[in-house]
């Protein structure tokens, strides 16, 4: 049971931040997710200070407000600055994780708050943290239930709202005259985001959500142009890459969120080379004719 435990995580972690990834890899804001992972570093402090403990419900707390905070700035200096989404991105983390460091100077110091020991987690983990009821009941490892909710928020946001994230990643000016609020589905994207990455920081770690976030959905953009072959590929390719990383990591006795990231990879070398063929085929083709 450990290793289903294990897989069905990374499973519901990998499907959760491919699908709003597919989103941020058409919008080029990738490495939301990245900035997401230093911003919430104050958040954590301030939930701290203010609860007195390390308990994982005020850390993701602060973590999450502080996550929508970075997201909501992040679009601001874009917007009104006119900044490149990548400069936006740097700005904003880079000021919100010093924020975080001054505040732990300054009034943590003597305690071990730094994000990695409060927030980021180890999916090997997972099958020990277990939700146990008042009677004593084993209802099976708490992190499944909290990822397998935000995947059905997720997936709820993406059916009721598909044709407005289309529209406004494909072509926000079109959406913007027919009437579609491109601020809003912006925001309401990045707080999907914000949710997500957080949520999944505790159980499986940072590095892991970034790779999910961004590896499964580039590496669908290169095997098609259809947006809903593209949510469906990410989907099957989030299920592969948990249960492939997981036996590699049995069998070479390595780290699993170190060998799923490097699946990740690999799938994305594979759909890259194939993708060079492919155009080098039609390239071909085209000069012959």
């Amino acid at each position: 049971m450990i290793a289903f435990w294990i897989i069905l995580t990374g499973a519901l972690v990998a499907i959760t931040c491919g699908l709003l990834g597919c989103f941020l890899v058409l919008r080029k804001m990738s490495m939301v997710g990245d900035a997401i992972s230093h911003a919430v570093l104050p958040g954590i402090v301030i939930a701290f200070l203010l609860s007195g403990s390390r308990e994982p419900l005020p850390m993701l707390l602060g973590a999450g407000a502080t996550g929508l905070v970075a997201t909501f700035l992040i679009a601001y200096f874009h917007r009104r600055a006119k900044l490149q989404t990548d400069a936006a991105i740097g700005v904003t983390f880079t000021f919100l994780f010093a924020i975080g460091i001054i505040l732990i100077s300054a009034f943590a110091g003597q305690v071990d708050i730094d994000q990695d020991c409060v927030l980021y987690g180890e999916i090997a983990y997972v099958p020990i943290d277990l939700w146990i009821t008042a009677s004593g009941t084993h209802l099976g490892p708490r992190p499944v239930y909290i990822l397998s909710s935000v995947l059905l928020l997720v997936i709820l946001f993406i059916t009721l709202g598909y044709k407005q994230l289309k529209l406004t990643s494909f072509d926000p000016e079109f959406a913007a005259a027919i009437g579609i609020s491109t601020s809003l589905w912006h925001y309401l994207l990045m707080g999907a985001v914000s949710l997500t990455t957080v949520s999944s920081f505790e159980s499986v770690g940072a590095i892991l959500v970034i790779a999910f976030l961004i590896g499964p959905p580039a590496t669908a953009y290169l095997l098609t142009r259809d947006l809903r072959q593209m949510l469906w590929i990410t989907t099957g390719l989030g299920v592969f890459i948990a249960f492939t990383g997981y036996w590699l990591a049995y069998w070479l006795n390595a780290s699993i969120a170190g060998c799923m990231a490097m699946v990740v990879g690999v799938c994305f070398l594979a759909a890259f080379v194939r993708y060079r063929v492919t155009t080098g085929a039609k390239t071909v083709l085209t000069s012959a004719a």
